[in-house]
Formats: structure tokens, C-alpha cells, sequence
């Protein structure tokens, strides 16, 4: 998804505006209305929460509010990481999960780790609370849609491992996490991911006959952050952004089958570390969803109005700690839940419907 910027031009008019039209839009807008915008507003995902992040930390001065979801700020390691899903699957013809598959996978996830909240509600609250082993699937004898062989459970074990340099033992880029298996074919399916291939065909090596089975992951990651490094938005200091008051909501689906959500975990964490808890408070929020997939869809909650947050945030100064979201089937919604600011998690109160956001509460794991 492209991100978008929106401008705050006057009480009642707003206006939006792509990325690359920004600067021209801005004079235009002073030149007609004799004054710049009051206020400017990023709202972006997946690329667009990676161009975000890229305008907080390269020029601070552009936006008052930032949202910036499931960002694919570490681009160049996220590319690595991609071929890392692709070869585990790619191996050899043994080690490949058939798409038909999914499903059991799926389904032994959530009989591990569902209910660990105290709901069997079909999410996950927190994959990381649960350690699922996708070894219970193996196959007794045979071959079948509902059971792994060993080799499909060695690569299934492995898409839930982060990518990691064996020598320096360092991470290259975090795991795709537990009830994430119904979206494991844009990485794991029968052809690797090609804007990873090309990357590295083309970007990397120059030669078009590269083979992805051959990367090394003691030595990708260097190479590619040396050549296009600038693709990146790792650098944790937003200090500039945030002191002259710029607010930054991120939200992220924990089922997400295509940007590891960890990834955005651990920036955020980052972020958080270099700032006093004051700062902290009052300029950053990161909203994981159970359930959700790649900025959308899955069986979570997965849709809220992002603007009147970063809105009541940068206008009247409501710092967002609980955000309603709501899931629909076939266009009717049938299930509200809180978003909690991270680390918080949402918790039944104990009486009323588990599909209505009003009975629970954000609280820490």
C-alpha cells in the first residue's frame, strides 16, 4: 500500500495528497488560501509506513501526525529474509508445504496457543506467549493434507525462526508468527518472492542468472545494506520529530504473512529507549492487532478510523491508549475489540459478548 500525506489547510477543508506531489501541493495551497496548511498528516502502510518513518527521521519538519503501518522500514534485510522463507520451502522437493496444508498447520497453531488468554475466540492475542511446534503435525505414516512430513516440518520450524547470521549469531530480520499460516503462499509458495530475487539479481549481483538457493546468510545482509542502504529507516532517533511536537501511531497484525510483525516490535522498542518516559508517553504509539493480517484482513478486528486518532492526538491532545476496531463479514460487522497500546493486551472483563469491544479492558500481559 502507497502512503499519503493530508493537509489541515483550514478548520473545515481538507485536502489529500500523494507523497510525491507534497511540496508543489503545499505552494499551491499558500498560494491559493494566502497562507501554508495549519496541519499535516502522513497516513501510510506496509511501503507507505516505511515512507512515513522515512519523513520523521529524514525531514522532521514536514508532518505534525505520522501513522505508519506494518512499515518495511528495514528493507534490505526484509528482502534477505524473504529468500530465507523461500529456501526453507525450496530446499529440495521434499521440503516444499503444499498450499493445501495450510490449513492443519493452522489449525494446530491455534489449538496451541488460542485459548492461552483465557478465550478460545479463534486470535491470538500474542503469538509470542505460545511456543508452537509444528512437529506435533508429523505425518505417522504416509503423506496426507492433514499431517507434515519431516521435511515439511523442518521448513515450517524454520519460517518460524527469525533469519539469523550463524557466525556472529546475529538477527537479520525477525519470524513470521503463529496463526499466520493461511498467508504463508506469498513467501513460501511455489516460487520465491520475486521482488527479493530481483533484488539481489540485479541490485546486488548484477547477473540475471542468480540462483536464490545459493544465498549465503553469514554474508547477505552486508552487501545489501552497502548497495542500497538507503532504503532503509532504521535509525532510531525521531527525537527532532517528535521535539517539535510530531506525533507517531504504529499498528501492526500479528498474523501477518508478509512483514514479520516483530519487526515493528523491536523498532518501536528502539525508538522508546533513546527517548526520556515523558517523551515517550506523549509521541509514540504502537497498536498490535490479534488476528490481523498485512495492514488488513484475517479474522481480527482490523479496522479503525486511524485519523480521528492521530487527530484528537495532535489537535486536542488525547494520546490514544485504546482504539476500537471492528471486523466485518460480507460488509456487517460481527466483532468490536480494543487495540491496546503496546505492551498492554486486551482482556475479558468476564460477563458480556466476546465480540463487543465495551467488555474489556487494555491491560499488561
Amino acid at each position: 500500500m502507497d502512503g499519503a500525506g493530508r493537509d489541515n489547510v483550514a478548520a473545515s477543508t481538507r485536502v489529500w495528497l500523494s507523497w510525491p506531489e507534497r511540496l508543489a501541493a503545499k505552494a499551491i495551497v499558500s498560494a491559493f488560501y494566502g497562507d501554508r496548511p495549519r496541519l499535516s498528516y502522513w497516513n501510510g502502510c506496509s511501503t507507505g509506513g516505511r515512507q512515513g518513518l522515512m519523513e520523521a527521521l529524514r525531514y522532521p519538519a514536514d508532518y505534525d501526525g505520522i501513522i505508519a503501518g506494518a512499515p518495511v522500514n528495514d528493507r534490505t534485510h526484509q528482502l534477505t529474509w524473504e529468500l530465507w522463507v523461500a529456501q526453507a520451502v525450496h530446499r529440495d522437493e521434499a521440503s516444499y508445504i503444499p498450499p493445501a496444508k495450510y490449513s492443519a498447520i493452522h489449525q494446530a497453531a491455534m489449538n496451541a496457543c488460542d485459548a492461552r488468554d483465557g478465550l478460545k475466540d479463534d486470535l491470538i492475542d500474542d503469538p509470542r506467549s505460545c511456543r508452537f511446534d509444528p512437529g506435533v503435525l508429523e505425518c505417522k505414516s504416509g503423506d496426507a493434507a492433514s499431517c507434515l512430513t519431516r521435511p515439511q516440518v523442518e521448513a515450517a520450524r524454520r519460517i518460524y525462526a527469525p533469519a539469523v547470521n550463524r557466525k556472529t549469531k546475529q538477527q537479520i530480520f525477525p519470524a513470521l508468527q503463529p496463526g499466520s499460516e493461511l498467508g504463508w503462499g506469498g513467501l513460501a509458495g511455489p516460487q520465491p518472492a520475486g521482488e527479493a530475487v530481483e533484488f539481489f539479481q540485479y541490485v546486488i549481483f548484477n547477473d540475471p542468472t542468480w540462483d536464490f538457493r545459493t544465498l549465503e546468510f553469514d554474508t547477505a545482509a552486508d552487501p545489501a545494506d552497502d548497495v542500497a542502504g538507503v532504503l532503509n529507516v532504521t535509525d532510531p532517533n525521531l527525537k527532532p520529530f517528535f521535539d517539535r511536537g510530531g506525533k507517531l501511531l504504529l499498528y501492526h497484525g500479528w498474523n501477518d504473512q508478509l512483514v514479520a510483525p516483530l519487526n515493528s516490535v523491536n523498532y518501536y522498542t528502539r525508538v522508546t529507549s533513546m527517548l526520556d518516559p515523558g517523551t515517550a508517553a506523549s509521541s509514540i504509539r504502537l497498536f498490535m492487532m490479534p488476528g490481523v493480517n498485512h495492514c488488513q484482513g484475517g479474522n481480527g478486528p482490523d479496522t479503525f478510523d486511524r485519523m480521528k486518532a492521530i487527530e484528537d492526538w495532535v489537535e486536542r491532545g488525547q494520546t490514544p491508549s485504546r482504539i476500537d476496531a471492528s471486523h466485518a463479514t460480507a460488509g456487517t460487522i460481527d466483532r468490536t475489540r480494543p487495540l491496546c497500546a503496546y505492551p498492554q493486551v486486551a482482556r475479558h472483563t468476564g460477563s458480556g459478548s466476546t465480540d463487543d469491544a465495551a467488555n474489556f479492558v487494555c491491560k499488561n500481559p
